[in-house]
């Protein structure tokens, strides 16, 4: 029967106890996570049902003007912007669907703009899980569709996108707003 040595124990105890610390700091250290709801810009989520059954999920942070020129200013014209705050916004459906006529495949994307004065460029990503649109590549993109903006009747103080039972989807925010459509 084989003993064992004082330098083995030695060896296995140091070996634990740095395993275990290691651990502990490890587990101390782990964040919470984050409740979202209280950012600045909070999450909100829009479910929709176009004509047919065609479902959609659009989840978003909705920033607000706090008395800044939005368009042309804080989001500059011909610049790719997140289309709300903090995460990308996504654009989810579980069929393919037609966004104003042309094809999408069902998955899920992120949902860019470039706004301009006279039109906006919606885009379809395929890189859905990003921060941002910082790390935004066009090539990426699944889809992209040309719409007419136009005046809000009043100021939109906190960014807000809507849908209606026709598969309508309006981004609205400061004194401008931009639709596209969702249909089978």
């Amino acid at each position: 029967m084989r003993t064992l040595t004082p330098k083995f124990l030695f060896l296995f105890l140091c070996t634990f106890l740095l395993a275990a610390t290691s651990f502990a700091q490890g587990t101390m250290t782990t964040k919470a996570p984050e409740d979202k709801s209280k950012r600045p810009s909070p999450p909100a989520t829009v479910t929709g049902t176009a004509p047919g059954g065609v479902a959609y999920t659009i989840d978003y942070s909705r920033p607000s003007v706090k008395g800044r020129k939005i368009f042309g200013g804080l989001e500059q014209y011909g610049k790719v912007w997140r289309t709300g705050a903090n995460e990308a916004t996504t654009f989810e459906v579980k069929q393919p669907v037609k966004i104003n006529g042309q094809a999408l495949p069902a998955g899920k994307y992120a949902l860019f703009t470039i706004p301009g004065e006279q039109e906006w460029t919606i885009i379809f990503n395929k890189t859905a899980n990003q921060w941002g649109a910082y790390e935004y590549k066009q090539e990426q993109d699944a889809l992209r569709v040309t719409v007419k903006p136009s005046k809000t009747p009043s100021l939109v103080e906190q960014f807000t996108i809507s849908s209606d039972k026709k598969g309508n989807v309006t981004m609205a925010w400061e004194n401008t707003q931009a639709s596209f459509t969702v249909s089978k």
